[in-house]
């Protein structure tokens, strides 16, 4: 039978003060007591009685989120590589996780209704579009929030933590046009979504210093998934002038692109170069595609876990975190990239 933390206490020969204090992180417990405590944690199955500290403290112990749902929405694998990442933190400090699921034009009023049911401590927004009206309502509400991403338009002042989407396709860009390739397509994802807006705008700004005109049909916007991948890259290589070189902004993507692109009996890295924006997703490594990608990379999964700190430390009233993070994503050069055609 699991103890409770009178019982913990005596067998540590701690004060409950003490062991509290150890579980909950707070700075004056030395490493070692902590260290005990976690470990007689354990040793014995203690779990903390979440009734009597909602009690003691006013807090859930909980972060949400409102998922959308609705006929036509898929899952992602992406997010769902976000989410292992929050859960992992989450489950460190014993903190729950709240999926409030919401038909898509219901968003909002489901936040309402989160935030004031006291079920949750703190929420995050993910997939942010542009004037999202998400921020300004969570920025009327007394609940602490992060956004994974950042809106383009609308109020700039609220906590986020965020790639560097147009420098990362930017960088991205400048590469192939340095190996000389000219005409650079571009498979994203879904066009109401601010990192797809800023992955384009990079690869714009790359083309733009070169003095280049971009073919607006050489962007293709869809959901990130192989099959999208390989019909885009397919209709790319039947046009007359067809691209040397696609960006990718998923690795997802790219496995129909490298399938696309076989099939018609091309060599990946000597006719066609390819680049996607690798997430760090476990089950799908760039190094390991048949001819090894070159990527953008940032991972999805670290993210998450930097969110749940952040979220945790500002539930807690503890940890300095800065409010705003960008992160630049890391240009990893492999053999799926190569010289222009004749050059």
């Amino acid at each position: 039978m699991a103890v409770n933390l009178k019982q913990l206490a005596e067998l540590l020969g701690l004060s409950q003060t003490t062991v509290s204090r150890a579980l909950n992180g707070y700075p004056e417990v030395n490493a070692e007591t902590r260290r005990r405590v976690l470990d007689a944690v354990r040793t014995t199955g203690y779990r903390p009685n979440r009734a009597a500290q909602r009690l003691a403290t006013g807090k859930a112990y909980s972060i949400g989120l409102v998922m959308p749902i609705a006929s036509g929405i898929d899952s992602d694998i992406h997010f769902g590589e976000f989410l292992a990442g929050l859960a992992e933190e989450a489950l460190k400090h014993d903190f729950h996780f709240v999926l409030n699921p919401s038909a898509p034009d219901d968003e909002e009023a489901t936040f309402r209704r989160l935030a004031a049911s006291g079920n949750v401590d703190a929420v995050f927004l993910a997939y942010m579009r542009r004037n999202d009206p998400r921020i300004p309502i969570l920025k009327s509400l007394s609940i602490p929030f992060v956004v994974h991403g950042r809106s383009i338009g609308g109020p700039r002042d609220y906590p986020f933590l965020d790639v560097d989407n147009t420098r990362a396709f930017y960088d991205a860009a400048k590469l192939l046009l340095q190996l000389g390739h000219h005409r650079i397509a571009l498979i994203n994802g879904p066009e109401y979504l601010a990192f797809s807006l800023r992955r384009k705008k990079g690869l714009m700004l790359a083309l733009e210093e070169w003095g280049l005109h971009h073919d607006e049909a050489l962007v293709h916007h869809s959901v990130m998934t192989d099959e999208y991948g390989y019909r885009s890259m397919q209709s790319f290589l039947q046009r007359p002038d067809p691209p040397t070189a696609v960006l990718c902004s998923s690795t997802v993507l790219a496995l129909g692109v490298v399938r696309a692109i076989n099939q018609a009996g091309l060599g990946i890295g000597r006719d066609i170069s390819v680049i996607a924006h690798d997430d760090v997703l476990p089950m799908l490594k760039p190094e390991n595609f048949s001819v090894p990608l070159t990527t953008t990379r940032s991972s999805l999964r670290a993210a998450g876990a930097r969110i749940a700190t952040r979220l945790i430390a500002s539930i807690l009233n503890r940890g300095d975190y800065p409010q705003q993070e960008l992160w630049r994503a890391e240009l990893v050069v492999r053999a799926s990239t190569g010289s222009a055609p004749g050059r």
